[in-house]
């Protein structure tokens, strides 16, 4: 049996066709080749059109089936993860009536401290686990302040994974899971937050269905089938947010465990069952996948820092043209660690929770004309990044969650040596190294949320470890010494 995941990404989509019981990715491809763009129409904004995101979903399939190396009427099922925050509005005939809203856009910061202050932060906090903040919720509440118009069309909200799903089935549901990214989740009341509806005056009619994450989320309709060559009636199984999906890729789905990913924004998840919270709302508690309403508690304390692949993309673009991401990483490797005083900090893609939803540019410190080449820009914007996830988790580690050991696929700036023992080195937790993805994980997602395979755990029997890369103990102390560096050069922007 043949499960389709689909991973619907900012960069880009990519599709994976896993064989069930060898639980091993048979085919799969992205698309576009190129990155899909990000449009800016005023600064901080940040949107995609979601049929952009159709467009590539079904050429990502279509080139999938071209390999030949499966017959595509053998899918059985189909999961999806997605970019999460998105907003994504419709109305009575499944049109999207403007650009989605993604996940790095900053607009709506003010509504979301607007609600925070009006439900009353300790009551938001205990029954949130964050404060409404940037995300999907306060992303509706500019739509219904600054586009009356659109607003008053809209028949239902939905995230960009919920809207492929509609696109493929027809149907328009959402779990507890997505809705807690939303922030309309009340974990004390395990339902929809009264307040939260309240406080934007949105009606609860606005919402999707609510149906259980591994569930029958709609089945294909036949034109779609037909187009993608795949068979009618087929059923989505599996809809999650890219960051829980990841975790779920990587068998992260007990207490203590800890997933990482670094494409476009760089992410450490760690999974708990104590109902946490920073009360500072810098790092996020969600419901994880396997979190359940009433008899099992499972959330995913997540910190996400905007400027990650995006980062190591610009100094590419702007110092590299022309390099692959091989090649600036072997540039960085000959630079010593350090960067011989070159200090980066990549908080240039909108407000960053971890800074409290604050918008600090993105800095360059050190640069000596005389010494420094773009080499050294290459290394000290990798360490960067690994220092500003050092900063966060020491953060999730005063919520009670310490890292012992990360669990990352081998992707993305996982890729860089630079990046992944600057990581390890800083924070001085050991990462393993995994051949998974997000697109076989919603794959394998699917196959759960199907029934196939009987607990989530089972589905990850035969996950590849590819490496582990162990903290040097002989670099602590200078890595200490550069973070150290790092984070006084951050103190000072947010002094300001």
């Amino acid at each position: 049996m043949l499960l389709l995941g689909i991973d619907v990404g900012t960069s880009s989509i990519k599709v994976s066709i896993v064989d069930a019981d060898s639980q091993q990715v048979v085919a799969s491809a992205s698309y576009p080749d190129l990155e899909n763009p990000i449009s800016t129409p005023k600064p901080g904004f940040a949107e995609q059109d979601p049929s952009m995101w159709w467009h590539c979903v079904q050429q990502a399939i279509l080139k999938a089936n071209a390999t030949g190396t499966y017959h595509s009427k053998d899918i059985a099922a189909i999961g999806i993860a997605y970019q999460m925050h998105g907003l994504v509005l419709v109305d009575r005939n499944e049109q999207v009536l403007r650009p989605s809203i993604i996940w790095c856009d900053s607009r709506a910061v003010s509504y979301g401290e607007q609600a925070f202050q009006k439900i009353g932060t300790e009551k938001a906090l205990s029954h949130l686990l964050n404060s409404p903040g940037n995300f999907t919720a306060a992303k509706l509440a500019w739509v219904k302040e600054n586009e009356p118009q659109v607003y008053g069309s809209v028949y239902q909200i939905m995230l960009p994974g919920d809207y492929i799903a509609m696109m493929l089935t027809g149907s328009i549901t959402t779990s507890n899971s997505a809705l807690s990214e939303g922030i309309f989740w009340d974990f004390q009341n395990n339902a929809v937050s009264e307040e939260v509806m309240n406080a934007f005056g949105f009606p609860k009619s606005v919402l999707p269905k609510l149906n259980p994450l591994f569930s029958n989320h709609g089945e294909l309709r036949s034109s779609v089938a037909d187009l993608l060559g795949l068979k009618a009636g087929i059923p989505v199984t599996y809809k999650s947010g890219d960051q829980p999906n990841n975790a779920l890729s990587l068998n992260v789905l007990e207490p203590g465990e800890f997933a990482a990913t670094a494409g476009t924004s760089g992410v450490v998840y760690a999974v708990t069952d104590q109902v946490a919270y920073d009360p500072k709302s810098r790092v996020n508690t969600f419901a994880h996948v396997n979190h359940q309403r009433n008899d099992q508690t499972r959330l995913g304390i997540l910190l996400c820092i905007n400027g990650t692949g995006i980062l190591n993309r610009w100094v590419r673009d702007q110092f590299g043209s022309g390099l692959t991401y091989s090649q600036l990483n072997q540039l960085a490797a000959t630079i010593p660690a350090g960067s011989e005083g070159v200090r980066v900090l990549p908080f240039g893609n909108g407000a960053e929770r971890v800074l409290e939803n604050r918008t600090v540019s993105s800095t360059f410190s050190g640069l000596d004309f005389n010494i420094h080449t773009r080499s050294h820009v290459f290394r000290a914007a990798q360490e960067g990044i690994a220092f500003s996830l050092k900063y966060g988790m020491d953060i999730m580690a005063d919520m009670g969650s310490p890292a012992k050991v990360v669990r990352a696929g081998k992707a993305n700036m996982f890729l860089s040596d630079v990046f992944t023992e600057s990581f390890v080195n800083v924070t001085q937790t050991p990462v393993e190294l995994y051949d998974t993805d997000g697109a076989k994980g919603a794959a394998l997602g699917a196959g759960i949320g199907l029934g196939y395979f009987e607990a989530p755990k089972e589905a990850f029997t035969k996950l590849t470890k590819l490496a582990t890369i162990e903290p040097d103990a002989s670099k602590a102390e200078q890595y200490q010494e550069y973070y150290a560096h790092w984070q006084s050069i951050l103190e000072k922007f947010l002094q300001k």
